[in-house]
C-alpha cells in the first residue's frame, strides 16, 4: 500500500489465499491484457513487463491456482497464442470487485485513524512494510495437506497440487509443530530452481520423491547456465537451472518430454493464517 497524502491510504489489493501473495494488480493487468490481445509478448509490453517476467508470472499463477488461468493455444491461422480460461476471467472480475470494496474500507479506516493523528497511520504503514514477505524461490506451489507422517525426528508432508499431482516435503518435527500443520490445511511450497534436476529417461530409478513429467515449454539461455521450464499436464510448471552441456546432452528442446525431479528435503513450506 502507498499513500498520496499523510491521512489517506491508497489500496493495492493482493489476495492472500490459495493464489498466493504474488496475485496482485500487476498480475491482473497482465491477465486483462492477454484477454484483449491473445498474445503474451504484446500483453507484456502493455503492462509493461519483460517477456520472460510475464511468462514467469503466468507460470506462478497457474501453479498456485486450483485451475489454470491462462492456457497456450497451438495451431490456427495465427500460429497459436495465449488465452484466458473461463476461470481466469472469473478471477479478474472477482479481483476488481474486491478492489473497489477494499478502497472504500480503507477510506473509512483512514477517517477513524485520522481522529488520533497522522502518526498512527504512518506507524501502521511501517508495520505492513515489515511484515511483507517475498521469496527468491523460482517454483511456488500451494495446496491442502492430504497426508502427514510422523517420523519421530522429522515429518513427511504431502500436498495436493491438483487432482493428479501431489508434492512431498520432509521437514523437522519442530517446524511442523511451529507451522501448525494438519490435514486439510492450505500451505505454500517453495523449491529453488537450482534444486531441480531434469531427466528424459523414463526407466531411470532415483531416490527423489518428487518426479513430475511434462514437456519443455520454455528455455532461456544464460552465459553459463540455462533456465528450463517444464509444463505439466495440469497446467502447472516446474523450472530448473542446468548447464549448457547438460541441456545439450539431454537433447532438451521446446516441446520435448522431460521430468522435473527434486528431493523432498529441498521443499520449503510456509503457512498463512
Amino acid at each position: 500500500m502507498a499513500a498520496q497524502c499523510p491521512d489517506r491510504f491508497l489500496g493495492r489489493l493482493s489476495i492472500d489465499a490459495a493464489l498466493g501473495p504474488a496475485f496482485s494488480d500487476t498480475r491482473i493487468r497482465l491477465l486483462e491484457a492477454i484477454g484483449r490481445v491473445g498474445s503474451i509478448s504484446r500483453a507484456a509490453k502493455a503492462v509493461p513487463l519483460s517477456y520472460k517476467a510475464a511468462w514467469d508470472a503466468i507460470d506462478t499463477m497457474n501453479n498456485l491456482a486450483p485451475e489454470p488461468l491462462v492456457e497456450r493455444v497451438t495451431g490456427g491461422r495465427q500460429g497459436g497464442g495465449t488465452r484466458l480460461t473461463d476461470y481466469g476471467r472469473r478471477v479478474i472480475a472477482m479481483y476488481r470487485a474486491l478492489e473497489i470494496e477494499t478502497q472504500l474500507a480503507l477510506e473509512r479506516v483512514a477517517e477513524r485513524l485520522a481522529a488520533d493523528g497522522p502518526a498512527d497511520i504512518q506507524d501502521f504503514r511501517r508495520l505492513m512494510h515489515r511484515m511483507s514477505m517475498k521469496t527468491s524461490a523460482r517454483n511456488q506451489f500451494s495446496g491442502p495437506i492430504v497426508a502427514l507422517r510422523d517420523g519421530e525426528v522429522d515429518y513427511e508432508v504431502r500436498l495436493r497440487l491438483d487432482r493428479s499431482t501431489e508434492l512431498v516435503a520432509v521437514i523437522t518435527k519442530a517446524s511442523a509443530e511451529n507451522l501448525g500443520l494438519a490435514i486439510g490445511k492450505e500451505v505454500f511450497a517453495f523449491v529453488k530452481s537450482s534444486s531441480v534436476l531434469i531427466s528424459t529417461d523414463r526407466d531411470i530409478r532415483l531416490t527423489a520423491r518428487n518426479q513430475f513429467w511434462g514437456e519443455v515449454s520454455a528455455i532461456h539461455e544464460g552465459s553459463v547456465n540455462d533456465e528450463v521450464t517444464i509444463a505439466l499436464p495440469s497446467g502447472k510448471s516446474v523450472t530448473a537451472v542446468v548447464t549448457h552441456g547438460s541441456r545439450e546432452a539431454l537433447g532438451l528442446a521446446k516441446g520435448s518430454p522431460a521430468c522435473a525431479l527434486f528431493k523432498s528435503s529441498s521443499v520449503i513450506l510456509a503457512t498463512y493464517d
